[in-house]
C-alpha cells in the first residue's frame, strides 16, 4: 500500500516533467525569436530535411526538423476553408500529402510555392467523389495551389483571420520570405484539418 501510495505519484510527476522538458526544448528556437533562414542557416539544416505542417483549424504553418518543431506562422486558407478541397472552385485547401512542384517570386504575392495538388491521392479521391455523387459527374479538380503571401499592405487579414484565397494558404508576406528562402523544392508538405 505504501508503495503505491509514495512510487506511483512520483511516477506521474516524473513522466509529465519530462514531456514539459521536451515540449521545451522542441520549441527552443521559437522562444529565441529568430527567423527559420537563422535557425538552418546556424544549424545547417538542409531545406530537403524540413517538413512544412499546416494546422487548418489553428490556421497556423509549422516547420520541422526531424522531431523539432523550427518555427510557426499565422496562415489563412481557401474562403470555405472547412474539409478537404473536392473540386474546382469550392474555396476549400486541399488536405493530405504533397511535395513541392516550382517555387517563384510572384507579382501579387511576394512568392509562390506550388505544391502537387492534384497528386495521385487527390485525384484518387476525386474520382470516388464523382462516382459516389459527392461532386458533380462535370466536376474538375482544379489545381495551382500552393502557398503565397499577401497584396502589398494586407498582412492584417492574416491577423484577423481573414479566409479569401480560392485554397491557396496565405501568410504574411515577411513570413512567405523567411520560408521561401528557407526551404527546397525538395521539402515535404503536410495538410491535415
Amino acid at each position: 500500500m505504501t508503495f503505491k501510495r509514495i512510487y506511483i505519484p512520483l511516477l506521474v510527476i516524473a513522466v509529465v516533467g519530462l514531456a514539459v522538458s521536451a515540449f521545451q526544448f522542441k520549441t527552443e528556437s521559437k522562444a529565441q525569436g529568430k527567423s527559420l533562414r537563422e535557425i538552418v542557416q546556424e544549424r545547417k539544416i538542409p531545406g530537403k530535411s524540413l517538413k512544412i505542417y499546416v494546422k487548418k483549424k489553428k490556421r497556423t504553418l509549422s516547420v520541422f526538423y526531424k522531431d523539432s518543431c523550427l518555427i510557426t506562422y499565422p496562415c489563412v486558407l481557401g474562403f470555405a476553408p472547412d474539409g478537404d478541397k473536392m473540386q474546382e472552385g469550392d474555396g476549400k485547401t486541399p488536405e493530405g500529402k504533397f511535395g513541392i512542384k516550382s517555387m517563384y517570386p510572384h507579382k501579387s504575392w511576394t512568392y509562390f510555392i506550388w505544391f502537387d495538388y492534384p497528386n495521385a491521392t487527390s485525384r484518387e479521391r476525386f474520382e470516388k467523389r464523382k462516382k459516389d455523387g459527392t461532386i458533380p459527374k462535370n466536376a474538375r479538380i482544379g489545381g495551382e495551389v500552393g502557398i503565397h503571401g499577401v497584396p502589398e499592405g494586407s498582412d492584417s487579414a492574416i491577423d484577423e483571420k481573414q479566409d479569401w484565397t480560392l485554397g491557396c494558404i496565405s501568410l504574411k508576406n515577411s513570413d512567405i520570405t523567411d520560408l521561401y528562402k528557407s526551404i527546397s523544392t525538395e521539402t515535404k508538405i503536410e495538410i491535415v484539418p
